[in-house]
């Protein structure tokens, strides 16, 4: 029987399988602070692969496939600590496609179990992400694989635009939000819906999550966009270019960033373990900076966030050292 995900061919070559995107994930009010309110977030840890990524894995895929960059039996290559990876790998094997993951040495072990659970291949880089990002752009180059460039890629903030910002609007009783708060690793969540709320004339503000010190992030280079694109060549103030086009754009007054306390990410990740959220620490950060936009809009403003992925990824993070009885 063919899998649920996978959806009948739309008009593509022989051989070929597209997926549907996948359903909408729900959007729950979240409580920390009673007096700031309530927090909307987006339980995107709900996702086939237990990542929002899965939203840009199918984008970038689907729209290569239509313009004849892909066909059945390529090779999609990416540079990616984890999240981003593993969807692509998940993608792929929906798809009918190889699939090949640069990864930082250190990642956590987990995500390279996930990606090859899928059927993708799994090369360890060491040094700076630079280095895993010039390792796939040569592997691209050299093999002719399809590089998804997922800090450079416009599919990539499409696909929230597209897809999630309006799932969002939709689930909002008043379809409209007041302002969005995420981290920004490539940018694209942040972006992607801000656009989609902005284009709905919500006049919604856009917090960028920036860690402070990054101490409890350094071995996990995805949750922390400050650590994770400080090396990707062409990238100002050490972030991704999606991102710096956007500060750089007609709409980059619109971006306040947050600088958050790395352990109270920590924190508050524990804290919505406590309340049945299985997620990473992505969520605390994007919660914390959550509740920082609360502070300064009011008790009444109507904030978003998103819950980036699940926690399975990061038993040997950090995150879980006393639970595993390290502390």
């Amino acid at each position: 029987m063919a899998s649920p995900l996978v959806q009948p061919p739309r008009s593509v070559p022989a051989g070929g399988r597209f997926i549907r995107q996948v359903p909408p994930t729900p959007l729950v009010p979240v409580t920390i602070e009673p007096v700031l309110g309530e927090v909307w977030c987006k339980l995107e840890f709900m996702n086939p692969s237990g990542s929002t990524k899965d939203r840009i894995a199918r984008h970038i895929l689907e729209k290569a496939w239509r313009r004849g960059e892909l066909r059945a039996g390529d090779t999609v290559v990416e540079a990616s600590s984890g999240s981003t990876s593993i969807a692509l790998a998940l993608a792929c094997a929906q798809m009918g496609l190889r699939f090949v993951a640069y990864i930082p040495s250190s990642a956590t072990h987990e995500r390279g179990l996930m990606i090859r659970a899928y059927g993708g291949e799994v090369r360890r880089v060491e040094g700076a992400m630079s280095s895993v990002l010039e390792a796939a752009r040569e592997a691209a180059e050299a093999h002719g694989w399809f590089p998804a460039r997922q800090f450079e890629n416009p599919d990539n903030a499409e696909a929230h635009r597209m897809f999630t910002g309006p799932e969002i609007l939709a689930q909002m009783e008043c379809g409209c939000v007041d302002a969005v708060a995420s981290g920004v690793g490539t940018g694209g969540t942040l972006l992607g819906l801000w656009q989609a709320f902005d284009d709905a004339g919500c006049g919604a503000r856009a917090y960028a999550a920036i860690p402070c010190e990054g101490a409890s992030f350094r071995d996990n280079a995805e949750c922390s966009s400050l650590v994770f694109s400080k090396e990707v060549p062409g990238v100002a103030d050490c972030l991704s270019a999606l991102y710096r086009d956007w500060q750089q754009g007609p709409r980059g007054g619109a971006i306040e960033e947050l600088n958050i306390d790395d352990g109270l990410c920590l924190d508050l990740t524990r804290r919505l373990w406590a309340l049945g959220f299985p997620v990473g620490p992505s969520s605390g950060l994007n919660l914390a900076a959550a509740l920082e936009a609360k502070r300064q809009l009011g008790r009444d403003a109507r904030v978003v966030t998103v819950f980036p992925d699940r926690m399975e990824r990061y038993f040997s993070h950090r995150v879980f050292s006393e639970l595993r009885g390290e502390d």
